[in-house]
């Protein structure tokens, strides 16, 4: 209801809604869109790793939340790594960063603002947040995919990063920045790498205590 609530009062009614995007299987951001999709007649697209989830309406992976459901969609659209979709004069380009779930995905697009092209890159979630890094037997890819992930998104442009979590950055703050005239409240060109620095040193922290874990109860 929140999310209906905000779209329309931007101006819109739910018909109007086309495509519904996903970044990532977890209940936090997947639990409404079976019923935003029923209500707005549109297609729903997610990445080939994470449909199964989605389908299933259940996170996938071992981790300390894998008992947590949400109403089950179905995906329309498989994206695949680096595809581009479009509606209208909106152009965004899929990002696959798995990690925080198999098939986690950003999405990137330009903008316009004031004469100046500006890059706007929505992160999929980074963090560790419960997952199980040693051992994960429905899996086992999870490190190299973070590492991986943290390195595709270190090198991506970005001038502008909206997150799903506003508080991760500060979303709301600059917006009221913005609202007092700080035009350039959402421009941060360093805001990316911050945040992907912070989340690799958390990433080692947690993986070097599970190893260390893992070692004590095995006597290796």
């Amino acid at each position: 209801p929140l999310i209906e609530k905000n779209i329309a009062a931007l101006g819109y009614k739910m018909d109007e809604v086309k495509i519904i995007l996903n970044n990532h299987a977890h209940l936090d951001h997947a639990g409404a869109m079976a019923q935003l999709k029923r209500d707005s007649g549109a297609a729903v697209y997610a990445s080939a790793e994470d449909r199964s989830a989605l389908e299933h309406g259940r996170h996938e992976g071992d981790s300390e939340y894998a008992y947590l459901t949400f109403p089950p969609v179905a995906v329309d659209r498989v994206l695949a790594d680096g595809e581009t979709i479009t509606l209208g004069d909106i152009r965004l380009t899929a990002t696959l960063t798995p990690g925080h779930t198999k098939g986690c995905t950003t999405f990137s697009m330009p903008v316009t603002d004031g004469g100046r092209t500006l890059q706007v890159v929505f992160p999929c979630s980074i963090t560790v947040a419960g997952n199980v890094l040693v051992g994960n037997t429905t899996y086992p890819g999870i490190v190299a995919d973070f590492e991986k992930s943290f390195a595709r998104l270190g090198a991506m442009k970005a001038d502008v990063v909206l997150t799903g979590h506003p508080e991760a950055t500060d979303v709301f703050g600059r917006a009221a920045k913005l609202k007092a005239g700080d035009k350039d409240a959402f421009v941060d060109p360093t805001l990316l790498g911050r945040l992907v620095g912070k989340a690799k040193t958390d990433f080692a922290k947690t993986l070097k205590t599970e190893q260390a874990g893992k070692k004590s109860a095995t006597g290796k």
